[in-house]
């Protein structure tokens, strides 16, 4: 998907998520909500993390994205380092959002979870104003255009989910060289399913927990 197709999306056809605060909001890698651990390390959201993947060989900017708080400054404290992200980072980014999307969704996989399913069989678009690539942009003719990847990234995760769920039950780390965060490698994740289950199960739907295949 790293040279991925464009596409066009009907408007009255999708689920599409701008601002984190809609209805599907936490579809985007700037809500927060789904705290993520890695390697021992806090991170607030899953954008903060795959900025901070661009650099594994420098943990200093590493440690500067993920300290943030807000997930948009996150974003801009890796803006000044691009030219010094990892090698073949545009070769490599889509599976890195990938991972990082299988991750939000193990270490939040009620809430996370549910949010995907809530969106049925529809199209996921990131409503975006200028990101063709990530997202899709609102045409004249009122649908979108884009490739939008990552909304097919989500898409792939829902049909997983649907179909396989213990398939995302452990996050392998993706296989490149350095794969690190602030110095350690970057471990297998696992699905923390008992404790988020036991905690938020009077709020999930019985149909939809038989859709993931837990007892």
């Amino acid at each position: 998907m790293a040279n991925a197709d464009p596409r066009t999306y009907r408007v009255d056809e999708v689920v599409s998520f701008r601002k984190t605060g809609e209805e599907f909001g936490g579809l985007s890698n700037m809500a927060p909500g789904f705290p993520l651990r890695i390697a021992g390390v806090s991170v607030r959201t899953s954008e903060a993390l795959y900025q901070a993947c661009r650099f594994p060989h420098r943990p200093e900017v590493q440690k500067l994205i993920v300290s943030e708080t807000s997930p948009m400054t996150a974003k801009m404290r890796s803006k000044p380092y691009r030219n010094d992200s990892r090698e073949q980072w545009d070769d490599i980014r889509v599976p890195i959002m990938k991972w990082c999307l299988r991750v939000k969704l193990a270490q939040n996989w009620i809430k996370f979870g549910n949010l995907l399913l809530r969106t049925e069989d529809k199209p996921i678009v990131e409503d975006s104003r200028k990101d063709e690539f990530w997202g899709a942009i609102k045409g004249n003719d009122g649908n979108f255009h884009g490739s939008n990847v990552l909304g097919r990234l989500l898409m792939e995760l829902r049909e997983k989910l649907k179909n396989d769920p213990g398939s995302l039950t452990e996050v392998f780390p993706v296989k490149i060289h350095d794969f690190t965060l602030l110095g350690h490698q970057i471990p297998i994740i696992f699905a923390e399913i008992t404790k988020n289950y036991g905690h938020n199960k009077a709020a999930v739907p019985d149909s939809t927990l038989q859709l993931w295949g837990i007892p």
